[in-house]
């Protein structure tokens, strides 16, 4: 846990150097951002807020290719299966995912997606109050489909994110979802050429 804190400060200093470079070229870019949404369908979940961390470069004018990595967390909510309620707990999805946009305009609106793993952790169980101990998944893949506007320093976006997980981590009827829909704001650092 001390790497991981002393690591998020070096990135945090990194960052915070780099903030000054907003003339630079901006066919390399680190992103950062913020997002939240709602948990669709809301059966062990009910919202989401995360955190988004991704490089891109600009390959060609108006389309980027990169990696894309981040933290969102799932609030469990209470919910009703066959006469259970079942308290879900909380959990977090992981993405390493490739990251591709496509910018028509220099300025204005853009497409994008992000396509990968999504590691999910948090508590073993689904529920806290689950008899049978069902396991939550461990991750499965991700897609993230965005549109948004764009200019030189923000992104805004209305996204989609789902990490896949088949049948695992069912209780009854109630299916395992990791999936949000939810909106987004991201500031972009030029790294240069």
């Amino acid at each position: 846990m001390k790497s991981m804190k002393k690591s998020i400060l070096a990135l945090g200093l990194i960052a915070a150097g780099l903030m000054s470079a907003q003339s630079a070229d901006m066919n390399n870019m680190l992103k950062v951002g913020i997002n939240g949404g709602i948990a669709v369908p809301a059966e062990n979940a009910g919202g989401t807020v995360g955190v988004d961390l991704s490089y891109q470069n600009l390959v060609m004018p108006g389309f980027g290719l990169g990696i894309a990595t981040g933290y969102n967390h799932f609030f469990g909510r209470e919910n009703n299966v066959g006469g259970v309620n079942y308290d879900n707990n909380d959990f977090g999805v992981i993405p390493v995912a490739a990251l591709i946009r496509v910018y028509p305009k220099q300025t204005g609106f853009y497409l994008g997606t992000d396509l990968g793993y999504g590691l999910i952790v948090g508590d073993d169980k689904v529920a806290a109050n689950d008899v049978t101990n069902t396991a939550r998944p461990d991750g499965g893949f991700y897609i993230k489909p965005e549109i948004g506007y764009h200019n030189q320093d923000w992104n805004f976006s209305l996204n989609y994110q789902k990490t896949f997980t088949g049948s695992t981590g069912e209780i009854g009827t109630q299916k395992y979802n990791a999936g949000a829909i939810g909106v987004g704001v991201g500031y972009n650092i030029p790294l240069g050429n």
